[in-house]
Formats: structure tokens, sequence, C-alpha cells
């Protein structure tokens, strides 16, 4: 779209996180994805789940026109909303059957995968899932020289940032009643996490 920032890497991986979307998800529901970003994301995936109710949050409010842009023609996609997911979700308890969130735990504070696990258990009904894609490090596993340099970059631009440990994020989701369900390999070394919100 003229004049919309967009993120390459976000035009590349739309791809194969919808096939994985499509496999996972039932043909109708309500969705809130975490850090939209520029929106690429929340209009390819509400474009082809046409049944589901899309609502793009976003940290930055800086970035919530060009996701209102990019999802005009959409009408299942909510006009997007400011979160920091450390605060109240603009949701009511258990009332989503998914939460979306792609490349945010590696590059915000520790603090901000913790909220976003109470969050979703707060706000995920009994069966729900929390869909997480991105880089991790999974312990007994070599690091991917790629994703090794992407860790030292990321902690060079801020020591809070980094690659988390499939570990220490599915530890934390437990304490949020999110036990984990499935990891998908996908490409460029990243991961698909999937959990699912305890009954």
């Amino acid at each position: 779209m003229p004049g919309l920032i967009t993120s390459p890497a976000a035009e590349r991986n739309k791809g194969p996180i919808l096939a994985e979307l499509l496999r996972l998800l039932p043909v109708r529901g309500h969705m809130l994805e975490v850090a939209a970003g520029t929106g690429q994301h929340a209009a390819h995936f509400a474009a082809a789940l046409p049944e589901w109710t899309w609502l793009p949050t976003e940290p930055d409010a800086a970035m919530l026109p060009a996701i209102a842009a990019r999802t005009a023609d959409l009408p299942q996609v909510l006009a997007p909303v400011a979160l920091d997911v450390r605060e109240a979700w603009p949701v009511a308890p258990a009332s989503l059957d998914a939460v979306y969130c792609a490349n945010m735990v590696h590059i915000s504070p520790w603090d901000c995968t913790e909220g976003l696990m109470r969050g979703a258990g707060r706000a995920l009904r009994p069966g729900g899932l929390l869909v997480l894609y991105g880089p991790y490090v999974v312990e007994g596993e070599p690091l991917a020289p790629s994703n090794a340099a992407f860790d030292a970059d990321l902690r060079r631009r801020n020591p809070a940032w980094g690659l988390r440990t499939l570990a220490e994020v599915t530890a934390k989701a437990a304490e949020a009643g999110l036990d984990a369900k499935e990891r998908v390999d996908m490409p460029a070394n990243n991961l698909l996490l999937v959990f699912v919100r305890r009954a």
C-alpha cells in the first residue's frame, strides 16, 4: 500500500504463518493481535479468515493509523487500539478465542512477556489459543548463527532485549494457565509456539 511503512520481515513470513493459522484455528472466533506493528499481518490474516473478528493492538500509538489504513476494507477488523500488555487489556475476561503475537518477546523487556502471558491467561476462554511467532533459544539444540548474531545485536541495542529460551517462556505461560500445545519449526530459524488456555 503506497505511502505506508512496510516491514520486509512481515511480508516474508505472513504466508507461512497464515498456513499454520488456517490449520490451527476454527472457522470463526474472536482474535486479539498483540504488537500488530505495521498491520501487514492483521490485513493478510483477517482477509483469509473472514469469519474471525480481529482486534489489532500496538504499544506504539503512532502506528495505529497505518494499521487502520491497511485494514480499512476489512469490516471484521476492529479499530486498532494502543495496548501495553503489562496494563489492562481492552477485552472482557474469557472473551477471546485466540491471541496472536509475532516478534515481540525478544524485542521487549522480559516483563512484557510476563504481561503478555497474564493478559492472555485472563482474556482467553478455556481452550482458547495463544500463538507466538519468532526466534527462541531451545535448550539442547544448536542456536543458528543468524539467531546468535541477532541476539547479540538486540542486546547491544537494549540490554533488556534478547532471544528468550523456550523453557522460560513455557514456564511463564504455565503460571498464567496456558499449557504448551505445539511447536512448529518455521522458515528462517523461527518457531511458532501454540499454548492452550487451561479449563
